[in-house]
């Protein structure tokens, strides 16, 4: 009896552990992607800026809707990961 009670407890923790690696997972390359994206993207936007400083009022606004948009993708993510740790 004990055995059994041994064995289950050692797979219900092999299933908790696996749930918190593939959360880690999923926030963690859910995140590089956006990460990645931002830097692209505001590096861009002050070179533009910097090339043309009368335009830089529409290139921020557009800058910040897109880091927005991006930052979204991670927000998945997030939701992601707590779906896959918490279920």
């Amino acid at each position: 009896m004990t055995e059994s009670i041994q064995v289950v407890d050692g797979l219900l923790n092999n299933v908790e552990s696996a749930k918190m690696l593939a959360a880690a997972f999923a926030i963690g390359i859910g995140a590089l992607g956006p990460g990645i994206g931002i830097g692209l993207l505001a590096s861009k936007a002050l070179e533009a800026m910097g090339r043309n400083p009368e335009a830089s009022g529409k290139i921020q606004t557009s800058m910040i809707l897109a880091i927005a948009f991006t930052e979204a993708i991670a927000i998945y993510a997030l939701v992601v990961s707590l779906m896959i740790l918490f279920r």
